[in-house]
């Protein structure tokens, strides 16, 4: 069997539960990995020959991709910001909407030195660790209730050759300490129950609901409690970034204002949907 055939095996096998291009972008990431080949050079050998082993790897991989599977824990990476990450069933695979939020905290703060800044429910340890990466000055902090998580971040600190702090930390349950921060950074967890019938099989299945779902029905609690932590944890001027659920940008910004912040911003990601929500102390 030759590349070309195997492409076509895995684009009409995966346009059954994916969009063309979504199909496309997979099977393009599963060849670059099975056969340690770039994109050009598998366009240009496109009628080599296979392996028996390479078959036989490739199939193993599509039939777990037809059971929504996401093909980054298949694979065990993902790409955000420039950088590699190692994910798992414990993080929440990086979101190129995450991208633009990290984008905004570089963009107004990049000529700030020594900055300190912690990210609250840190994940795989993206946000924080694309921070670290550009920011050479900051101390920069990531925290998060799931031991799984925080062993996921931990390895991508060490792969990207950073030095972020990870700690267990319950946002709902325990203090920051009092004017410690510049920059608080978010993206907690916001989908409401109602809405969990609505979400795509391969994340309903496969990513973790404790870093995707809000334990109250309108998606907030972790906004008030961020929002509550941060009025004493920011130091004055601090800012307070948070990545949002679309349906919810105005109520953002509305406990915000009654908490006292001031500056406060909502903005668009590139599909036009609120996303950020920014905010000084």
């Amino acid at each position: 069997m030759t590349i070309a055939e195997q492409q076509k095996i895995y684009r009409d096998a995966l346009s059954a539960i994916y969009d063309e291009r979504e199909a496309r972008t997979i099977t393009q990431l599963v060849l670059e990995e099975v056969l340690e080949l770039n994109p050009l050079k598998i366009s240009m050998d496109r009628y080599r020959l296979l392996t028996t082993d390479q078959q036989d790897r490739l199939a193993q991989i599509l039939k777990r991709l037809l059971t929504y599977e996401p093909v980054n824990y298949i694979l065990g990476e993902a790409d955000f910001f420039g950088l590699k990450f190692k994910v798992d069933g414990n993080v929440l695979i990086p979101r190129p909407e995450t991208e633009e939020l990290v984008e905004l905290v570089l963009q107004e703060n990049k000529d700030r030195q020594a900055l300190r800044i912690i990210d609250l429910g840190t994940g795989s340890g993206c946000i924080p660790i694309s921070l670290a990466y550009n920011l050479p000055t900051a101390i920069v902090e990531g925290i998060d209730v799931s031991e799984g998580a925080l062993g996921v971040a931990q390895r991508n600190n060490e792969l990207n050759k950073m030095q972020v702090q990870f700690s267990r930390f319950d946002i709902l349950k325990e203090e920051l300490p009092t004017s410690t921060y510049d920059i608080i950074v978010s993206n907690p967890p916001y989908i409401t129950p109602a809405e969990g019938p609505e979400m795509l099989p391969n994340v309903m299945k496969f990513e973790p609901h404790l870093a995707l779902f809000s334990y109250d029905e309108d998606g907030l609690i972790f906004y008030r409690r961020i929002a509550q932590l941060a009025l004493t944890a920011l130091k004055p001027g601090g800012k307070l970034y948070f990545e949002i659920n679309a349906a919810n940008g105005e109520a953002v910004v509305n406990l915000l204002k009654q908490a006292g912040f001031e500056q406060i911003e909502l903005k668009k990601d590139l599909s036009g949907r609120d996303r950020i929500v920014r905010a000084t102390l």
